[in-house]
């Protein structure tokens, strides 16, 4: 499964750094920065679209959305853009 948002196409952060806290070894011994990646907060969701059950790959940000409320609850359809999977564009 890509680790990434099929609404809103959020996916992780590779910028970020693990950091150790070495202490009481002086400076001689440095804290080690390594690269990590921040992956974002996603869940599957259940959905029905016309009668039949959809999952979605959904970060919490776009649940709390009251847009996605409407959509969920059958106040509005699902967008068609909504029900391709996910991918990193490569």
């Amino acid at each position: 499964m890509a680790k990434v948002c099929q609404v809103s196409g959020k996916k992780g952060n590779t910028t970020a750094k693990f950091i150790r806290n070495r202490h009481s070894q002086g400076w001689k011994y440095k804290a080690p920065h390594k690269n990590r990646v921040q992956n974002a907060n996603l869940q599957v969701v259940r959905l029905t679209v016309g009668g039949s059950k959809v999952k979605l790959v959904v970060s919490t940000d776009v649940l709390k959305s009251p847009a996605f409320a409407a959509v969920a609850c059958g106040l509005k359809p699902v967008p068609k853009a909504w029900l391709k999977k996910a991918s990193y564009g490569l």
